[in-house]
């Protein structure tokens, strides 16, 4: 792919619906108030909005367990609202991105209601069914990720259906060519309604094994939770059979040979496996799989110099001529705030995590208040919606608390989201951190990132380069960005104290002031940082 692609090194503003803005009045939000939003969204100088799942759904699992593929849920308004959404999107130079959940549906689909009626319907094979034991127990040991066995007892079938989330989201039969067909009818309808990219929810997931064998267990000391609770069991074992298949691979590039179809248009999958970076590497691999993939290495609580440069090196060792997509928060993990900053969060932290993650080689998604400083809310267990938390609390008290509504107002009932009591509360520690207080002050982590977003742009070695990472300091990440014959030394202080490092690079230096971020000095042939300092110089 041409490196003038809109996609490589685009800045992806994630935004969560039903917490941007509630225009209809009910407490959640809707397309409406994403447009009523997008002059906001404009300023932030981002290139992309993804939006997540809109479409019609029961929200067992907040839109993730769809319905009707083809069909806006009037909770979010109309398939006229998303046309209009598109057009001042592209009207003000910001793509569109949306979720697309391929491996699994709803309960309620209308394939699945006429599939579980019987075992000889036109739909029987379109969901993963399999004969219980002999025992009467399920077919292998199968887990859930939200908790427990992941097959459901289907009496009018006298079989068992997989699901890898909710038992309300039973997953689809891949191996059956017309699922595979129906599914990419469902994405050519939004590539048709004139969508720049879909975001791959849970991809790794769309094959099981045929042979439905059992899972291996894993080790005690090798269990890691997927941006939750090790004490989910899901931990417990290697998921070899129900997660990242080969035949994935096949299906992805199915998914390509239409994509291309579609000049602009790009895919983004979520990676969730057992080695997340190889399997980015091998989605990426070519030009007839995905254009990027992001996973959750960044997304755990692991916030030293050592992982991130360990994690990105991992990745650049892999990938070969694929691209990555990196984001330190979503949807589905503690706000970053709260999670790398451990009780000690600040502005200048903010600002140096956003740098951070705009200067790494690839293209980033950045998700809805990061660029406030919005910290994990403390959601009471009366209030809690998440089915993962109701599930797991307290260990795990659930997603919610990064889902809360964007205050907008500091002064205005709910932050200014919405005119009626809101879905989840805002908590007051965010109305210090709301859109109208944080735009009119310069030295605001808003102001920063409008700022930084901007710079950025105007230097196509941040976005394009390559990286090759220095050995400095526990506390300091330095790298070079290389692109066409430009070189940068990149730096940042993890911490909130002042230190200083031996500067690397002998040629002459320029560096280039960045007054909308904590700083550095060079000073001969040292590097002295300013508590979370960043440091860009050319040389």
């Amino acid at each position: 792919m041409s490196q003038v692609s809109w996609w490589r090194g685009a800045v992806i503003y994630q935004i969560y619906p039903r917490s941007l803005n509630d225009a209809s009045g009910d407490g959640v939000g809707d397309l409406r108030g994403i447009i009523n939003k997008m002059d906001y969204i404009a300023s932030l100088n981002v290139d992309a909005i993804w939006i997540s799942p809109f479409f019609k759904s029961p929200m067992k699992d907040f839109g993730y367990d769809i319905s009707d593929y083809r069909c806006v849920d009037p909770m979010f308004g109309t398939m006229e609202d998303f046309d209009e959404l598109i057009e001042q999107a592209h009207s003000k130079g910001i793509k569109v991105v949306i979720d697309q959940v391929l491996s699994h549906t709803s309960d309620q689909h209308q394939w699945f209601t006429e599939s579980r009626t019987s075992k000889d319907n036109d739909k029987s094979d379109w969901y993963v069914w399999a004969d219980p034991k002999e025992d009467g127990s399920a077919p292998n040991n199968w887990l859930a990720i939200f908790g427990g066995c992941a097959w459901e007892w289907e009496p009018r079938r006298s079989q068992y259906y997989l699901h890898n989330f909710l038992t309300s989201q039973p997953d689809l039969n891949f191996y059956n060519p017309d699922v595979r067909q129906a599914v990419l009818d469902n994405v050519k309808f939004w590539l048709d309604k004139g969508v720049d990219g879909f975001r791959l929810d849970a991809i790794t997931f769309c094959y099981h094994d045929h042979l439905l064998r059992d899972n291996p267990a894993k080790p005690a000391d090798k269990r890691q939770g997927r941006g939750f609770s090790e004490d989910n069991p899901y931990a417990y074992q290697y998921h070899y059979f129900n997660n990242t298949r080969p035949e994935t691979v096949e299906f992805i590039e199915e998914l390509r040979q239409l994509i291309e179809q579609y000049p602009g248009v790009v895919t983004l999958g979520e990676v969730s496996s057992e080695d997340s970076l190889a399997t980015m590497a091998e989605y990426t691999q070519g030009t007839k799989r995905l254009h990027m993939a992001y996973s959750f290495e960044l997304l755990t609580d692991d916030f030293s110099a050592r992982y991130i440069r360990e994690t990105v090196e991992a990745l650049e060792n892999s990938i070969g001529d694929g691209w990555p997509c990196w984001a330190i928060g979503n949807h589905d993990v503690k706000r970053v705030a709260t999670r790398w900053g451990k009780g000690e969060f600040s502005d200048e932290m903010g600002k140096m995590l956003n740098a951070l993650l705009c200067s790494l080689r690839g293209s980033v998604c950045s998700y809805q208040g990061e660029e406030l400083g919005l910290s994990e809310a403390d959601i009471p267990f009366e209030q809690v919606q998440d089915p993962f938390g109701i599930a797991f609390w307290p260990m795990f008290k659930g997603r919610d608390g990064c889902r809360t509504p964007m205050p907008w107002q500091a002064n205005q009932p709910s932050g200014g989201f919405s005119t009626q009591a809101p879905w989840l509360p805002v908590p007051n520690e965010h109305l210090n951190r709301a859109v109208d207080i944080q735009s009119i002050d310069s030295s605001s982590m808003l102001s920063s990132y409008q700022r930084l977003l901007d710079w950025r742009k105007a230097h196509p070695v941040l976005i394009f380069g390559g990286i090759k990472f220095f050995d400095v300091s526990d506390d300091v990440l330095l790298f070079e960005r290389e692109y066409q014959g430009v070189r940068y030394l990149v730096g940042f202080n993890l911490t909130a104290n002042s230190t200083t490092v031996t500067n690397p690079i002998t040629a002459s230096m320029s560096p280039i002031p960045q007054d909308m971020l904590p700083g550095a000095i060079l000073n001969n042939d040292v590097i002295e940082f300013a508590p979370f300092g960043c440091l860009y110089a050319k040389y």
